[in-house]
Order: structure tokens, then sequence, then C-alpha cells
């Protein structure tokens, strides 16, 4: 099987990933918002780290259910400082449930996150001609506007790279390498 170069075919977490959730699109809530978590918590590290550290972080948040999360205490994130298994970066375990809080406020103004984010696509996926990951943008100017929109409503941890990287793992946008079985 051809995979997209990025794929590191000596982790079994990271060929899964690739196969059967990059680039497919999202319309789950929950499986949206723990994408976007996930794309947080990756800033200054590898995908890697965040794969391997997925089930984890699935625990320790409630297997990303909106409505927990959002009303995590304070004395709970904190005590996920002391857990080994996952990222200990207390501005991004703080900043999961300050976007859980966030994502309900979309979901009540738009009816669901997914109309609010397959909204900027037009509701369909943006398929791009891709040779070489290595050619992809960090981010472009669609990732920037929504960057800009999630912030504004209190969102940490998505700038415009981080949301480029979400748009492309939830599949409104296609980035599989044209060589890519998986396309």
């Amino acid at each position: 099987m051809n995979r997209c170069g990025w794929v590191k075919m000596t982790n079994p977490l990271y060929i899964a990933y690739h196969d059967q959730e990059w680039g497919r699109p999202l319309h789950d809530e929950r499986a949206l918002f723990e994408l976007l978590c996930l794309e947080g918590y990756q800033a200054g590290l590898s995908w890697e780290t965040i794969l391997n550290k997925r089930q984890a972080f699935k625990k320790a948040f409630h297997n990303y259910d909106i409505s927990q999360v959002a009303q995590m205490s304070n004395q709970e994130l904190d005590n996920l400082l002391d857990n080994p298994d996952i990222i200990r970066h207390k501005a991004k375990l703080y900043a999961t449930r300050a976007n859980a809080q966030v994502f309900q406020a979309i979901q009540k103004e738009f009816g669901s996150f997914d109309h609010y984010i397959w909204s900027y696509v037009n509701f369909t996926p943006l398929v791009n001609k891709v040779d070489s990951y290595k050619d992809l943008p960090t981010q472009t100017d669609l990732s920037q506007e929504i960057a800009k929109d999630l912030k504004k409503c209190g969102c940490k941890f998505v700038g415009p790279t981080t949301t480029y990287s979400f748009l492309e793992a939830a599949g409104l946008i296609n980035d599989h390498e044209n060589s890519c079985d998986f396309k």
C-alpha cells in the first residue's frame, strides 16, 4: 500500500491514524472536540508523541465528553499535572476545559460545532493535489481566518498552523498525496 510520505512506518499507531482517520470527513461532535484538543497538545511536540499518549488523554478527559470536560474543576486539572501518561503542560490542560466551554457556546449558536466548522468549506472537503507532503503549507488564509475566529470566541492553542492541521485531520481539507491509496 502506498501511504503519504509523513507516515512513520515503525509506529502502528501512526499507520492506523493515517489509514483510518486522517483526512476522512468527520462530523461527530465528540471526535471533532478530541481532534481539536490533540492538535493543541501537539504545539511544540511531535504528532507521534501525541498519538502515543492519546489513550491516556482520553481517560484523563472523560473520553472527551464535552459537557464533563467543560465542568472540570481547577483541582481536577491540577491533579492531571501528576499524571506521567499525558503531557503535563498546565496551560494546555486548562485550555482543554476552556475549549470545551467555547465548543458548547458554538454549539448553542450554530446548532453544532460540526455545522460551524464545515460551513467554512461550504460543507464539502477541499481536495488538494499533493505530490509531496513536504510541499504542503503549514497554514493558509482559511486556517488564519478560522483560528482568528476561534480565538475571538475564547479558544486556546488554536493558531493558524494548529488549525490547518485540525482541518486536515478532520477531513475538511484532504491533503493525502496523489500517490496515496487513502486519498
